[in-house]
């Protein structure tokens, strides 16, 4: 029990630190005169996935592969499933025409990037499956060119998205940096060495701890966004949250992890992925299913209803 509580406590300082680097790191950026939307599209963007970032960097340190292939599927899984589907019970969700054809396509490219990567017994006879060192800097290259395709969409004007950057002394926002990057690590790292603990002393394995307690602790920033958006009728920030946080948590966060140590395909985890890239197709099918390019109530319920299910089966 006390290891359950002390990985609980590890999300307190990782969800703050997350909050504290993005708002301090903004500010400072602002400082320097760079345009809102740029810092949205790289500060923001990185800080809010920071809690899987960092707890994957030490789990990858640890060689706690199963945690660290968990907490990314897991956490696509939980941003689809149950973050769209709470939000789209909320308000139906409208998609752009962009998000539609390109984001959410990408999102699924990227899935099925890892499986084909992932499966080298399957496709190449060899040994060993894993996702290596170098299939990791593919990741990351795709990932580069995702930037770069976000970036040309700021450029041609086409980005409606309003950034909000608090404004602070130079003072305050480097010891907010400096704090929240602190809090990230030492969160981080309590988080995985007591996600370890814990699943030792239940006798369950380490993928059952990273596809649910973990990953949905370190989905606690995009579930917040995602529901503050939706009441206040930003949509398009709502499900723009979600998809491109996905593409950044398989292309960025796993090609990292990677490169640090190799992840070998473990028991299970073909069944995560699949759900995965189904949840993506049923995204995207979801979409043309009613009047106009949006996520309606019945669809998110049906999403919450899966993951009720996916973790029934995970706990059987």
């Amino acid at each position: 029990m006390s290891n359950l509580i002390f990985l609980l406590i590890g999300f307190i300082p990782l969800i703050y630190g997350a909050n504290f680097l993005v708002d301090g790191s903004s500010s400072l950026a602002k400082k320097f005169n760079i345009p809102n939307i740029v810092i949205g599209l790289t500060v923001v963007a990185f800080g809010t996935s920071a809690p899987e970032l960092i707890v994957n960097v030490f789990s990858s340190l640890q060689k706690t592969s199963d945690i660290t292939m968990g907490n990314i599927i897991g956490s696509n899984i939980f941003n689809i499933a149950v973050i769209l589907g709470v939000t789209s019970v909320l308000k139906n969700l409208n998609v752009k025409t962009s998000t539609t054809w390109k984001e959410i396509p990408m999102a699924l490219l990227a899935v099925v990037l890892v499986v084909i990567m992932i499966n080298d017994v399957t496709i190449d006879k060899n040994k060993i499956s894993e996702l290596s060192r170098i299939d990791g800097m593919v990741l990351i290259s795709f990932f580069i060119i995702f930037l770069s395709y976000t970036l040309s969409i700021v450029k041609s004007g086409n980005s409606e998205e309003k950034i909000e950057i608090k404004e602070y002394t130079v003072l305050k926002s480097s010891m907010l940096t400096i704090l929240g990057f602190a809090m990230l690590v030492i969160g981080g790292k309590v988080i995985v060495i007591f996600a370890v603990k814990l699943a030792k002393s239940m006798g369950i394995s380490e993928r059952i701890i990273g596809l649910t307690i973990v990953s949905m602790g370190t989905s606690l920033p995009e579930l917040a966004t995602s529901i503050s958006a939706a009441l206040k009728n930003n949509v398009d920030i709502a499900i723009g949250n979600v998809v491109g946080s996905n593409i950044f948590n398989i292309l960025f966060i796993l090609g990292i992890s990677s490169i640090i140590y190799p992840i070998p395909l473990l028991d299970g985890v073909n069944l995560d992925i699949t759900l995965n890239i189904s949840l993506n197709f049923l995204l995207f099918l979801f979409v043309f299913s009613g009047k106009g390019r949006k996520i309606e109530r019945w669809e998110g319920i049906f999403f919450i209803m899966i993951y009720i299910l996916y973790l029934a089966y995970l706990i059987y």
